[in-house]
């Protein structure tokens, strides 16, 4: 997960075509909560849990599949430093 200042501020950023060829690999609940993350971002995993109606394990699942891929980053919420908001590397 990218945390500290130096890993946010080396960000992957991945073209279109690879992210979605990356995309296809993966399993439907990530490519759900891609989707959800592609209308709105950053989002906190209660937050995508509510937005994707998928209960909260399978959101758990589908990110770590997603930054395992390196689609999306991980940083601390400005609004609630105890919280982890992602975000696709697009």
């Amino acid at each position: 997960m990218s945390t500290s200042p130096v890993e946010a501020s080396s960000r992957i950023e991945l073209s279109e075509t690879e992210f979605r060829d990356r995309l296809r690999e993966l399993p439907p609940s990530a490519k759900l909560v891609a989707k959800v993350l592609e209308t709105d971002q950053p989002l906190s995993q209660g937050q995508l849990a509510d937005e994707s109606l998928l209960p909260d394990r399978t959101v758990r699942y589908a990110l770590n599949r997603l930054e395992e891929s390196d689609l999306i980053g991980s940083r601390y919420s400005f609004k609630d430093a105890r919280k982890q908001v992602y975000y696709l590397n697009t």
